[in-house]
């Protein structure tokens, strides 16, 4: 029997490439989009919600429920990004980042749990970031939501021990996708912080348009899937994003901060 499989923010980048490949890999993948696409494989089922609006995604699982009777993966992926000064982001912006990025997770774990635990097991998997291990620059929000993201799995998987109900977070580095161009900068016109801000999202940018492929990420975690026992989480990245990684871990605090401020073009 076919593992089923749920996955957020389908539409394009990650999800997209996940979706795919994990229907072309035998899975019953069913893909949560805020809008009906119809570029999409048919082996892939298309469910329509959105991860901000608990009725829908109630509604979403129940949906798939009927028909599978179970389901055996969550892929929490759905995410944007908002960039800008944390004094000049807005209250819309930072509830609009963490409504999505955490949030959005929150209401897809509480919605399928009930089965999961019913069925005697089953694998989440959160998607976090490098950003969820250290903070960035003008992604202040962003990186808030995916530090959150991180404890929220510690909290999870203990709680989900007796369950047999797998955690894994991945936390990928720079990749080339539509996030890049979706993201949603914060009005710092004109502010005290403009100037640096542009140069710094110009940096930025050319990190991620010099990024690895969404398809790359979607092989890693193919592999994670067959895993009898997955760690508890994985960084996907370029050598040297994982080497910042274990930089931050090493070097005091003071240190580091000064290495990934220069990194970005602030002095």
């Amino acid at each position: 029997m076919a593992k089923v499989v749920l996955i957020t923010g389908i539409s394009s980048g990650f999800g997209k490439a996940i979706s795919e490949l994990l229907a072309s890999d035998g899975y019953s993948v069913y893909g949560i989009s805020r809008r009906q696409k119809e570029d999409f494989t048919g082996k892939i089922k298309l469910l329509q919600a959105d991860v901000t609006d608990v009725p829908s995604i109630k509604n979403a699982v129940a949906a798939l429920l009927t028909r599978e009777g179970r389901v055996d993966i969550l892929i929490n992926n759905a995410g944007m990004g908002i960039t800008g000064s944390i004094e000049d982001s807005t209250q819309e912006d930072i509830e609009l980042q963490m409504n999505t990025n955490f949030m959005g997770y929150v209401n897809m774990i509480q919605a399928v749990l009930p089965a999961m635990r019913a069925q005697g097991g089953a694998t989440i998997v959160n998607v976090s970031s490098i950003g969820g291990l250290m903070g960035l620059p003008y992604q202040g929000f962003y990186a808030a939501s995916k530090f959150a993201v991180e404890g929220l799995s510690e909290s999870l998987r203990m709680e989900l021990l007796p369950y047999k109900v797998k955690v894994v977070v991945i936390q990928p580095g720079d990749f080339y996708t539509s996030f890049t161009a979706n993201r949603k900068p914060t009005n710092t016109k004109d502010t005290a912080y403009s100037d640096q801000f542009k140069k710094t999202l110009s940096l930025i940018e050319k990190d991620e348009k010099g990024g690895l492929k969404p398809e790359f990420l979607a092989r890693k975690l193919s592999k994670i899937l067959k895993k009898k026992n997955p760690c508890h989480s994985y960084i996907i990245a370029t050598l040297e994003q994982k080497f910042a990684v274990v930089l931050k871990r090493i070097l005091p605090g003071s240190l580091f901060s000064s290495i990934l401020s220069s990194h970005y073009g602030i002095k």
